[in-house]
């Protein structure tokens, strides 16, 4: 067997192939093989690495060099002068935002350094395939010591004494729903994962589907063991394709190695694992619409209880946790409960993933202890704002969620803190916004994505949600009147109240969050008919100050409207009843001399 030097890590996440990560592998191969180093160089297509913002990215190990924003043409310098002659390629290195030093390894950024990476200790790092490179770094060691030394009673104390709570929403504690499940009457048992990742900007689960699938499998069978289950189904949804056919390819090589299906590890215990494509639908990330979807019937939840726990899938007690949720069990039976239970909060254990989207340097995903102050995820992981603008909010929790405002940067991101501000942890979203975003405007757009993607089902969801974007539209275009702001608050706490799921109970968490603290934007909305931000095309007015404008003609030349009108060298004029409010002359504009009113 050959030896390798050094192994270049490829990111293969969704996120860099989408920018051709798998032109710079070939390349990359191609180049080693050029330089006969094919039997000294090991290519490794791994899943995400986490900066999503500096793809496609390559990682060089033994070194821990980290080169971004690669491109096909750039392999052959890296081969040449790092892989064949030992030299940085400068030109390739990470600068770190608004600094002019570059960062040579990848321990010494930011971004990576100040991260403790439970739930993605192998995503990045492995190649997702290869089920030995999973076992090298301790893989299904965790399912072989609860078989061998656990008894099912001992598996569900570990996992109750660790703290560990459900990633997916409102974080139950993980270990109680085992329990309820094992101890409920009726058989078979079953096993589910939910990977129906559905919150705009969300994609955690995807990337760990991507990047470390074994981690999930192993951690169902596990529990298989624990509640007397021999079945379990992954429900993903059908835009991650990339994340079902890592998920086959595991399953299948876990079937060869013995890993799943009977007799495991000669114990005695069976288990077996199917994958459920899922249509898309956001309801179907609420568990009993999940169940019935699995079931073949539509997608809809139901009342509760009785509980998943009580009767599930078929009506069976059924286990249900999201992929981040079932990351976590290997590690926390290899290390002990109380390893992991020294990590967080008191009432808040572990780490958790977060996906950074939006008005943010570093984009990606980031895995925190719980309890990081907001400020430093935002600002030293993610590198704060772009050009300079301030920072004005960040949306967590989805739809489901709600919005924190600059003036609680500093607070400690758990369960209990998120959900005195009004939000939830949710799945791990934030959505960063900037000043010139408008937070009745976001609130809007939640409101659309939650209305849309109602099942149905119930009046409070299906009517409620409707009528409050009726509402929210006329704010945004300018016709709001006097007691808007108190009908959308009586509207949000009936759909609240009565609403059959958490979906749909949840819905008007976006526009109450927003109202709770921004009201003065709904009120400079209605009342003075203007968009503070300047967001709302219909309550923006745009003009040329004279005394700033030097004529040079180019926001006429792209004015789409044909708006625009003045002579060379001097002063232009916009024609309000022309305008459209598009934009595109601000941007356009090198002397900064239009402005929104």
């Amino acid at each position: 067997m050959s030896m390798y030097r050094s192994h270049v890590l490829v990111c293969a996440g969704a996120g860099c192939i989408s920018s051709d990560c798998k032109a710079v592998q070939s390349a990359l191969i191609a180049n080693i093989q050029a330089q006969g180093l094919k039997d000294e160089i090991k290519v490794v297509e791994t899943g995400c690495m986490g900066p999503c913002d500096l793809g496609p990215v390559v990682l060089i190990f033994p070194d821990g060099v980290f080169y971004r924003k690669l491109k096909p043409e750039d392999t052959a310098d890296i081969v040449t002068e790092h892989l064949l002659k030992g030299k940085l390629v400068d030109r390739l290195l990470h600068r770190p935002t608004g600094k002019s030093e570059q960062v040579a390894t990848f321990d010494r950024m930011e971004f990576f350094k100040r991260q403790t990476r439970v739930t993605l200790r192998n995503t990045g790092l492995i190649n997702p395939e290869s089920i030995e490179e999973y076992i090298a770094r301790d893989g299904y060691q965790a399912l072989g010591k609860v078989l061998s030394k656990y008894s099912p009673e001992e598996v569900i104390s570990a996992i109750k004494a660790s703290g560990l709570r459900g990633r997916g929403g409102a974080g139950f504690p993980t270990g109680l729903k085992w329990e309820f499940t094992a101890r409920a009457s009726g058989n078979p048992k079953y096993v589910v994962c939910n990977a129906d990742e559905g919150d705009p900007g969300a994609f955690m689960d995807r990337s760990i589907l991507e990047g470390d699938p074994h981690s999930v499998l192993e951690a169902m069978a596990i529990c298989g063991y624990a509640i007397g289950a021999e079945k379990g189904f992954i429900y993903v949804r059908a835009e991650y394709p990339l994340a079902v056919q890592r998920l086959e390819t595991a399953i299948g090589k876990c079937l060869e190695y013995g890993l799943l299906g009977r007799n495991i590890f000669s114990t005695g215990f069976n288990f077996d694992i199917e994958i459920r494509v899922g249509a898309g639908a956001f309801v179907c990330g609420e568990e009993t619409a999940l169940l019935a979807s699995i079931e073949g019937r539509r997608g809809e939840p139901r009342p509760k209880p009785p509980f998943p726990a009580q009767e599930g899938l078929w009506g069976k007690p059924t286990v249900i946790n999201n992929v981040e949720t079932w990351a976590n069990i290997p590690p926390i039976i290899l290390n002990g409960p109380e390893w992991f239970s020294a990590i967080g909060t008191e009432n808040s254990k572990g780490t958790k993933v977060f996906a950074l989207a939006g008005k943010i340097n570093n984009t990606g995903l980031v895995e925190v202890p719980m309890g990081t102050p907001l400020k430093e995820i935002i600002y030293d992981i993610g590198g704060g704002i772009p050009n300079g603008k301030k920072f004005k909010a960040v949306q967590t929790g989805g739809p489901s969620g709600g919005c924190i405002p600059a003036e609680y940067l500093d607070t400690p991101v758990d369960y209990d803190s998120l959900v005195k501000l009004g939000t939830i942890m949710g799945s791990g979203g934030m959505i960063i916004v900037d000043e010139d975003t408008c937070m009745v405007d976001l609130a809007k757009f939640f409101l659309e994505f939650v209305q849309e993607e109602s099942c149905g089902k119930c009046a409070p969801c299906r009517i409620g949600t409707k009528r409050m974007l009726e509402i929210m539209e006329r704010i945004v275009e300018g016709n709001g009147k006097d007691g808007d702001i108190e009908l959308l608050e009586e509207l949000s706490q009936g759909i609240k109240s009565s609403a059959l799921c958490g979906l749909g109970q949840t819905a008007p968490n976006p526009v109450l969050s927003t109202l709770r603290h921004f009201r003065e934007e709904y009120i400079a909305h209605i009342k003075d008919k203007r968009c503070p931000a300047g967001a709302c095309q219909a309550l923006v007015t745009y003009y040329i100050d004279a005394r700033a404008c030097k004529g040079c003609g180019l926001c006429s030349k792209n004015c789409p409207a044909g708006a625009i009108s003045g002579e060379k060298k001097k002063p232009h004029v916009i024609d309000a009843g022309k305008c459209i409010k598009c934009g595109t002359c601000k941007d356009k504009c090198k002397f900064n001399s239009i402005f929104i009113l």
